[in-house]
């Protein structure tokens, strides 16, 4: 498979831009068949599945993986804003309070127990507002007003993919050690997630954005994440059989929506999630004398990445997100951008990123 990204490496902001809008059109592709079957799917749309966002008349929405990834952002540039400053700040309290902000845009009351912070820009985004399909896991940890930590975390059992699909944006944050990454966002994880494959999935997770914004290939990306997650202390051993079946299954090529989910799951939870979507951008790599562009392998990954009885959504943005932040803004279909909804609330997200990691 190929793994170059093209003549000249993409700009930090192309990667920003481009992994934010990605993700929200995998999720935006993947939302309107998330609670299908794959012969729902296939009634609807023919053998091929749901392949492009013109395929919906009415248009297409993005869904709280979308909303819960720009409220990440958001915190994170709120503490970047602090640190430009000359200011310390507790990066996960940032993000909480960030999430905290998003629980009131689903109309859930935030705990009177929770700090009160002030409105930011993002909160004056209606499209924000739309309660579309949230997490039960996200809004019942928030809910809490406790602020969970690895070590007194919330929902100790849940293992939900809410945590993965929203980490895209801690590998976007530059000149940081990759173990910081992965901390980050585990800690992230733990404020709605206490299973360990919970932190650990939304860990590998952003590790692997992080590492190919550092100009990784996508093979070299994803065995480094492997391998870092075998030799993780505290080990959850579905996370590394997950993605090992992933990368494997990816040499042999494209498989089968139905053979896709036996081996390597529905999605809905974390581990899974990531298998899916990581597998989909590998298996459909294209090779260097194949002629196919950015725009193609993004197309053919998110169609793999969403066409199966499982949680598309989650699985077509965590595609969309790797394939963004490999090969930037190049790999976003125009026309699909055309469809997409709110795309300059995604970018303003975007850029006020750019704006405190490039100063």
């Amino acid at each position: 498979m190929s793994i170059d990204p093209g003549a000249g490496a993409p700009s930090l902001k192309s990667r920003i831009h481009g992994c934010l809008l990605g993700g929200a059109l995998g999720d935006s592709l993947g939302y309107a068949v998330e609670f299908d079957s794959i012969e729902t799917i296939r009634g609807r749309f023919g053998t091929a599945g749901v392949t492009d966002l013109a395929m919906f008349d009415g248009g297409t929405h993005f869904s709280d993986d979308t909303q819960m990834t720009l409220y990440t952002v958001d915190g994170l540039v709120e503490a970047l804003e602090w640190a430009n400053d000359g200011v310390g700040a507790d990066v996960n309290a940032c993000v909480w309070l960030a999430y905290l902000r998003w629980l009131d845009t689903q109309g859930v009351p935030v705990p009177s127990s929770a700090p009160v912070q002030p409105k930011r820009w993002i909160d004056g985004n209606e499209v924000l507002r739309h309660r579309r399909a949230p997490g039960n896991a996200c809004l019942s940890g928030l809910a809490t007003g406790e602020m969970g930590t690895v070590y007194r975390p919330v929902n100790p059992d849940s293992k939900g993919c809410g945590t993965v699909m929203r980490s895209a944006p801690f590998g976007l944050i530059p000149h940081i050690a990759s173990d910081a990454v992965y901390k980050l966002s585990a800690d992230a994880a733990s404020l709605t997630h206490g299973h360990p494959s919970a932190r650990q999935s939304a860990g590998g997770f952003s590790l692997l954005i992080h590492l190919l914004v550092s100009g990784a290939g996508l093979q070299e990306a994803a065995t480094a994440v492997l391998e870092e997650v075998r030799g993780l202390e505290e080990v959850a051993a579905e996370l590394p059989a997950r993605l090992e079946a992933a990368i494997r299954h990816a040499e042999g090529g494209v498989l089968a929506p139905e053979e896709l989910v036996r081996e390597l799951g529905e999605g809905w939870v974390a581990e899974e999630a990531f298998a899916v979507g990581l597998y989909a951008v590998l298996a459909t790599a294209p090779r260097r004398d194949s002629g196919a562009s950015p725009a193609d392998h993004f197309r053919a990954a998110v169609a793999l990445a969403v066409n199966h009885s499982g949680d598309s959504d989650s699985t077509g943005s965590i595609a969309g997100n790797i394939l963004g932040a490999f090969y930037g803004e190049q790999a976003l279909p125009p026309e699909w951008l055309d469809a997409l909804e709110a795309p300059e609330v995604i970018r303003g997200m975007a850029d006020l990123l750019v704006g405190v990691t490039t100063a």
